[in-house]
């Protein structure tokens, strides 16, 4: 099947009441990870490659076609999207290389430079066809809008959505990122009042925090695309720990990538069947 757009998986997703799975990518097993896992669950998924995942690499392009690659070989849609980039010279670099979508992060700036930045990325990105997903925040702590306490104003993201033209809106409605628990209590009510003033769909960042249960209680209140990752890499990083573990002399990674590649590809269809993504 053929590389999809992010906004056709979104849009249709949204117009359904249904959720979409947006899994992080590191290492290429990542990737294919996803990818069997949303084979597996019959369902759309979306790969995530950071602007942390792209330092790590030391450069887009590396990991970026191979993602693309994974992704073009699927018997199920999939969409890959740039995720958190701050870096406009990073966007540019993903429009180019094929991405379907971006993230461009300016939520810890002040309000109107948000709205500015994002304004100019988001024209930049309509005229190559790439579809944006921008993020609400305040100046704070190093997790910006998803620190504790803080939640999007439904008004002022409406607003913010009119100023600068995004495709989807990353909102904060309790979540945190880099959560290794998963006991995030959501604000349900807030999340309804934000898809009926947001003309666009949601996004849930720091979904790793959300147990199963509320992940589709978000869904069925109105969130749409759901991003995960390090509830991932937990399972992940427990499949190598059990498999190194059992044996001492195991040197070949493919004997420890490979059963951690399997796990997550389970957990994937597994979280994708709560996000009712199929």
């Amino acid at each position: 099947m053929p590389l999809t757009p992010t906004a056709a998986l979104v849009t249709r997703a949204r117009a359904r009441g249904r959720g979409v799975g947006a899994f992080n990518v590191i290492q290429l097993e990542h990737a294919q990870a996803i990818v069997a896992g949303a084979q597996a669950a019959n369902a759309p998924v979306i790969l995530q490659v950071s602007e942390n995942a792209v330092r790590y690499h030391g450069a887009l392009a590396p990991i970026g076609r191979a993602v693309l690659a994974v992704a073009e070989g699927a018997t199920v849609p999939v969409a890959v999207h740039l995720d958190h980039a701050t870096s406009t010279d990073l966007v540019a670099e993903a429009v180019s290389l094929g991405f379907g979508s971006v993230m461009f992060d300016a939520s810890t700036l002040e309000y109107g430079q948000n709205v500015a930045a994002t304004a100019k990325v988001v024209a930049r990105c309509h005229a190559a066809r790439c579809w944006v997903e921008a993020e609400l925040g305040e100046v704070g702590g190093k997790d910006g809008v998803h620190a504790p306490g803080v939640r999007t104003d439904p008004g002022e993201a409406a607003a913010f959505v009119e100023a600068t033209e995004v495709d989807a809106l990353a909102v904060a409605v309790g979540t945190s990122h880099a959560m290794l628990t998963r006991d995030a209590a959501l604000d349900f009510e807030l999340i309804a009042a934000l898809r009926e003033a947001v003309p666009v769909p949601l996004v849930l960042h720091g979904s790793s925090g959300v147990a199963d249960q509320d992940l589709t209680t978000a869904v069925e209140r109105g969130m749409t695309k759901v991003n995960i990752a390090t509830h991932l890499n937990a399972v992940f990083s427990g499949a190598v720990r059990t498999a190194l573990a059992g044996d001492a002399s195991l040197v070949d990674t493919r004997k420890y990538l490979g059963p951690a590649r399997t796990a997550t590809a389970a957990e994937v269809t597994r979280l994708l069947r709560i996000l009712n993504a199929a």
